[in-house]
């Protein structure tokens, strides 16, 4: 088949699939995170300007060490169903002399490793916090997706009360009292070159999530997420996610959830 063909396959594969829930008298669960936000930029507006146009609930992974107050002042006024996550502290690197015997990149590490871990989870929190008032929601979205498992348990002692990462969670609960939803669709190839994943791929993985939902192999409870990354996103990612967004929202059987309802309540399947 050709890529048209193709790609056209997969758009009604989740059309199908969506039907397939409203059929069952079922609400799909669908929610929007988009990482690596700090500074305002023509990317950035362009986000924004796409969720008001979709009137998509976002939640924004800003790096405290890097948040500038311009974009406090970006989002005066904008939706109040887009809140802000923290994304790591610094989205630095901290997997050490274990990063030369190939060990993926890591910024939060096991705090026995790195004491200062905490701390700097600590201060950014706070920061964020001050910075965005009542958009701020304390919901930790490790770097790279990565988090070291004995950070956790520590985690709610912090002020967190979510975690966020990448593909089918599971358990609700990272750690009692830190809940948990992740994403199950990044737009991005990161390897062997960073670009658009491609239709038919992005499609595959967010119409699977939602078929092992229905199907009972993977946790109803949990909405299924749609990852984004606007600095580095080209025309291709732009546009997918324009249609996409348009797509779901128009569908009978979808609910585009808020951040703070995904992270506050079970969902139910």
């Amino acid at each position: 088949m050709t890529a048209g063909t193709t790609e056209h396959a997969a758009w009604t594969a989740l059309e199908t699939e969506l039907d397939a829930w409203a059929a069952a008298g079922r609400a799909a669960e669908v929610w929007w995170r988009d990482d690596d936000a700090a500074a305002p930029s023509p990317a950035l507006e362009r986000l924004l300007e796409l969720a008001a146009r979709q009137a998509a609930p976002l939640a924004l992974a800003v790096i405290p060490a890097k948040a500038e107050d311009a974009l406090a002042r970006l989002l005066d006024g904008r939706r109040a169903d887009i809140a802000v996550f923290q994304h790591g502290f610094a989205h630095a690197n901290h997997a050490g002399g274990l990063a030369q015997r190939g060990a993926k990149k890591c910024e939060l590490v096991d705090p026995a490793a790195r004491p200062a871990v905490l701390d700097e989870l600590r201060r950014g929190r706070e920061s964020l916090s001050r910075r965005f008032g009542r958009r701020f929601l304390p919901v930790l979205v490790p770097p790279w997706n990565r988090i070291a498992a004995a950070l956790l348990p520590r985690l709610p002692d912090l002020g967190f009360t979510g975690l966020s990462c990448y593909q089918a969670r599971a358990a609700a609960e990272a750690a009692p009292g830190l809940t948990q939803v992740n994403c199950h669709l990044d737009l991005m190839q990161w390897r062997p070159e960073r670009r658009f994943l491609g239709a038919e791929a992005a499609l595959g993985l967010l119409s699977g999530h939602l078929a092992a939902k229905r199907e009972g192999r993977a946790d109803p409870g949990e909405p299924s997420g749609i990852l984004s990354h606007h600095a580095v996103h080209d025309g291709a990612a732009w546009d997918f996610l324009g249609e996409l967004l348009a797509r779901l929202a128009g569908h009978r059987a979808v609910r585009l959830a808020p951040p703070a309802a995904v992270f506050t309540r079970e969902v139910a399947g």
